[in-house]
């Protein structure tokens, strides 16, 4: 695969590996340099962007600790993200925040940067349940509520620009598809970015928030009563985890990844959804044209990322597909359905 030397988030600089400092001495050394006293045992999470392990303590539960991807965010916008997570746990919703070392979220040891978070314990949400669906609504409203209170400023949008042109951009000039694929490609792609700004131009003028922006099933962990962070979950319910991808964007961000199947389906999963979101914020319908315009810049996005990433003994390692004819076929494929989807009716009209 062709690699763009001018990656500039690609987490890596010529010759060098991601993480190649990141050692279990180097993740204890750090650990134990803002007062922590691990045990010595640690266990990998499953992350690619960043690296997360369980590292155990000499006392006291185990405690997660994330080492973030050089070159990708800023310190300012990692501290955003952290303020953000904070604020939502100041207010009693569920969300793991990262803890206050000696008044600080963000740690730096050599080229590293790390947090450090509470360990919560839950399992996968079903989200067949109408009951877990407006469950989920409630909480991602409360959610918005607060992160409509005041903007990013670190942090980027989401958008056509930074979801779409860009990803498209990068691929076309790394040379990453094979060439009889190539021009195909990249034309369906051009197509559905002007389906994408069609669906935009249709929801009009719609605000932004900060958002999670990754709200998807693996982001959120369901969490048996009294089984919360802090305890204060009480009966149970969802616990979001992880804001590495918070962003400014339109709320149906946060809510589209949860719906599934058929139109029928998604049509009663997103009236489940509304049902807990508009007790607590209001929902603008218009966003609702942009559902599928949001599904189709993650997939142009996405495969961006995982070329990227490819740099990264990681991915090749957990993504052996990609890149090949196969994978380029089915993008094209992919594609060509969202152009149609994006021409019809939004949800609301079955």
């Amino acid at each position: 695969m062709k690699r763009d030397p001018k990656q500039d988030n690609a987490g890596t600089t010529p010759g060098t590996a991601p993480f190649s400092s990141l050692t279990p001495d180097s993740l204890l050394d750090a650990l134990e340099a803002v007062g922590l006293r691990p045990d010595g045992r640690l266990l990998a999470l499953n992350s690619y962007e960043n690296r997360v392990y369980q590292a155990f303590m000499e006392e006291g539960a185990p405690l997660v600790c994330k080492f973030y991807r050089a070159g990708r965010w800023s310190d300012a916008a990692i501290l955003e993200e952290h303020a953000f997570s904070t604020e939502l746990a100041e207010r009693e919703l569920p969300v793991v925040a990262p803890l206050a070392i000696g008044g600080q979220t963000l740690h730096h040891r050599g080229d590293l940067r790390f947090a450090v978070f509470p360990r919560q314990r839950g399992r996968a949400p079903e989200f067949d349940s109408g009951q877990t669906l407006e469950w989920m609504g409630r909480f991602i409203g409360r959610m918005h509520a607060v992160g409509a209170l005041k903007p990013f400023v670190d942090r980027p949008e989401i958008n056509i620009e930074s979801f779409g042109e860009e990803p498209r951009d990068f691929l076309l000039d790394g040379g990453f598809l094979p060439p009889e694929l190539s021009a195909v490609y990249f034309g369906v792609v051009d197509q559905a970015l002007g389906g994408v700004r069609r669906c935009f131009e249709r929801a009009g003028e719609v605000a932004t928030l900060r958002l999670h922006g990754d709200c998807h099933a693996g982001n959120v962990l369901w969490v048996e009563g009294g089984d919360g962070v802090g305890g204060d979950l009480g009966g149970g319910g969802p616990c979001f985890v992880d804001f590495d991808d918070a962003r400014m964007g339109p709320a149906i961000q946060d809510l589209w990844m949860l719906l599934s199947g058929e139109r029928a389906d998604q049509v009663r999963q997103l009236a489940d959804v509304l049902a807990g979101y508009e007790d607590f914020y209001e929902f603008d319908s218009h966003e609702l044209y942009l559902i599928e315009a949001l599904r189709t810049l993650r997939l142009i996005h996405y495969a961006a990322w995982l070329a990227r990433r490819w740099d990264d003994p990681a991915f090749p390692a957990a993504f052996p597909w990609f890149n090949s004819q196969r994978y380029w076929q089915d993008r094209i494929l992919e594609l060509r359905e969202q152009i149609a989807l994006m021409d019809e009716a939004p949800l609301w009209s079955a």
